[in-house]
């Protein structure tokens, strides 16, 4: 996957930027690092520009998260409820449980898409339920700029000070991406453990 990632930043330049971003944005997998530390890289013998690969790369993501904005709109409240009537029995969830997540994000909802924006996999993924929350999508896509932004140009800062050894921006991300990873994995697990104790006291 890497390779295909950097041959198309070389062959297209900001097009193959955007699109890369804005498909890693949709499909989380494909990793950003790889993209933005590598454009940074490529400003150090090529004719991109360091904030003009921040500024393509920013505008992909703004993209991708409206996509996946947009698909969150279709799963609204009143579906999930639907299914939770339905489903709810097996997956121990309420109504109200329903009611309480859609209030914590009416409440934090423009944090959380800022802050989530700096951490792996997540980034992307926020998207979905800041749809379902109703979230106004002006202020979605100015809080999502500023996270994305931040994110996009230290990457891009430290691809093109690293120059060929780029690699090893890589390296040290993919310890990051894994740290975040085992961090959420405990926190779910926190979370259901509560959840769980909470519902047998009851």
């Amino acid at each position: 996957m890497q390779n295909w990632i950097t041959d198309v930043i070389e062959q297209f330049g900001y097009i193959g930027v955007f699109f890369m971003i804005a498909l890693e944005n949709i499909f989380p997998p494909i990793p950003s690092e790889v993209i933005l530390t590598f454009g940074g890289m490529m400003t150090s013998f090529s004719k991109l520009t360091v904030w003009g690969v921040i500024l393509a790369s920013t505008a992909g993501s703004v993209f991708g998260a409206a996509v996946l904005f947009k698909i969150g709109t279709y799963l609204d409240v009143p579906r999930l409820e639907r299914i939770v009537d339905r489903w709810g029995h097996i997956l121990r969830l309420k109504k109200e449980d329903i009611h309480k997540a859609d209030s914590w994000f009416d409440r934090f909802g423009y944090w959380a898409v800022f802050l989530c924006r700096l951490v792996p996999l997540i980034r992307s993924l926020i998207s979905i339920p800041a749809g379902m929350s109703g979230m106004r999508f002006s202020l979605f896509l100015l809080f999502t700029t500023l996270g994305t932004l931040i994110w996009n140009t230290i990457l891009v800062y430290v691809g093109a000070a690293f120059g060929r050894n780029w690699e090893q921006v890589v390296y040290f991300m993919d310890i990051y991406s894994n740290l975040m990873y085992a961090l959420l994995a405990a926190g779910l697990l926190l979370f259901l453990f509560l959840y769980v104790k909470k519902r047998r006291g009851r």
